[in-house]
């Protein structure tokens, strides 16, 4: 089949990757045939698997082959696009006569889909399909190979069977592909963000209320996902979830709902979870008694989550932002969105960016754990506390032990115990 991808979102690159190495033409529209965005070329098996396309041939960008030449047009474009991908397919449109899929991978917004289905013909088979994204960045490559279930906004039976001829070399292992309006998936896809988004809320909400009543927000998770109906997922208490489109699905789910019944539960969420970024300066300044001008304090994690170099609304921002004001030295380190953080900052007196996560704490007044990478869960904990000049550590992610670190001399504290 031959397949244009368009917009430079990690979905597109991921399906560029995917399709091509199951013997695919694909054209990634522009000229650019890696991706721009640091996280997404740092996503695991991606970047070898485009070479690999590329050198084959099966990977081409679209200045070398015309991009309107293909009959499946997959779009990956950013959040809230939709003019951008009006005029795509519109051009789409003007250049076929013939049978024409849109397959809509972008957070355009309610009812988007059907907006871009109105410049097809669907008496000539061109159809637009919705797919939800759900791929998570650090696992996608891997979850687009073996979907368990497709959630598809479909509306024609011509469509359904060339996006599934489409997918077959994914779904063969009995993927489920649960088919729906195209309306209804994109609701779908801002309900199942919503739901997550509140179930954060309310384990940070149950874990400020845990710090009043003296109880251990972990062991009250661990009892909680006990419950069939509970489980354990997304009910990790930290300091606040960031993230460019989990944001956007969120307060888009939010506005929807705010034109018909006014405030919502998902906008106190989104408040709330602002307010929760702010918690490990909170007890820093609290522990220094409003005292930190001069203080060193080692951050370690800047990225919103681990796995990936994006720092959009991370925790690390306010945290960064509110030291700067206060006149401290912040000694950082992240494994991969060092150089993220350092380009949206620049270089001042005030950041020391620190290669190795041991040289961060050094001589540091307190370290701020902000994003639990794999790499900071065992630490040295001698070495930790020789070379910090006050043995301080806020825990934004309940990652450590608070009475082995109460043993080992460390004053600790977490969220909600």
């Amino acid at each position: 089949m031959k397949i244009c991808v368009w917009g430079e979102e990690l979905a597109g690159w991921i399906a560029a990757a995917q399709f091509a190495g199951f013997g695919n033409d694909v054209i990634k529209a522009g000229s650019d045939m890696t991706p721009a965005e640091s996280g997404n070329r740092t996503e695991p098996g991606l970047m070898e698997q485009l070479q690999q396309a590329i050198e084959a041939g099966r990977l081409v960008s679209g200045e070398q082959v015309d991009p309107f030449s293909a009959d499946i047009h997959w779009l990956a474009i950013g959040p809230g696009e939709l003019e951008a991908a009006s005029e795509i397919v519109a051009r789409i449109a003007a250049v076929h006569s013939g049978q024409v899929l849109v397959i809509n991978q972008s957070n355009l917004g309610s009812g988007a889909s059907d907006q871009l289905q109105t410049a097809l013909d669907a008496e000539k088979d061109q159809h637009v399909i919705y797919l939800p994204d759900m791929l998570q960045a650090g696992q996608a490559m891997r979850q687009f190979a073996h979907p368990g279930v497709l959630l598809v906004g479909c509306e024609h039976e011509a469509a359904r069977v060339m996006f599934a001829a489409l997918m077959r070399p994914f779904t063969r292992e009995g993927t489920e592909l649960r088919m729906m309006s195209r309306r209804e998936a994109e609701f779908t896809k801002f309900a199942i963000t919503g739901m997550l988004a509140l179930r954060l809320g309310y384990i940070n909400e149950l874990a400020t209320l845990a710090d009043h009543v003296g109880v251990d927000i972990e062991t009250v998770r661990d009892g909680m996902s006990t419950d069939p109906r509970v489980g354990p997922h997304y009910l990790a208490p930290g300091c606040g979830f960031g993230g460019q489109h989990f944001t956007q699905y969120i307060e888009g789910l939010a506005g929807l709902l705010s034109k018909t019944r006014g405030s919502t539960l998902l906008e106190t969420v989104l408040n709330q979870n602002e307010q929760h970024k702010e918690l490990p300066f909170r007890k820093l300044w609290q522990h220094f008694q409003c005292d930190l001008k001069g203080r060193r304090i080692a951050i370690w994690g800047l990225a919103f989550k681990p796995g990936v170099t994006n720092i959009d609304g991370a925790p690390s921002l306010k945290t960064v932002d509110a030291l700067l004001a206060q006149g401290a030295i912040i000694q950082l380190h992240d494994p991969e969105a060092l150089e993220e953080f350092r380009f949206h900052y620049g270089e001042s007196d005030q950041l020391v960016y620190c290669a190795e996560p041991y040289d961060a704490v050094s001589e540091a007044d307190a370290l701020l754990l902000l994003t639990a990478w794999p790499e900071y869960w065992s630490p040295n904990y001698t070495e930790l506390h020789r070379l910090m000049k006050d043995p301080v550590i806020i825990d934004g992610r309940n990652v450590y032990d608070p009475q082995l670190l109460h043993d080992l001399g460390f004053t600790y504290y977490g969220v909600g115990r």
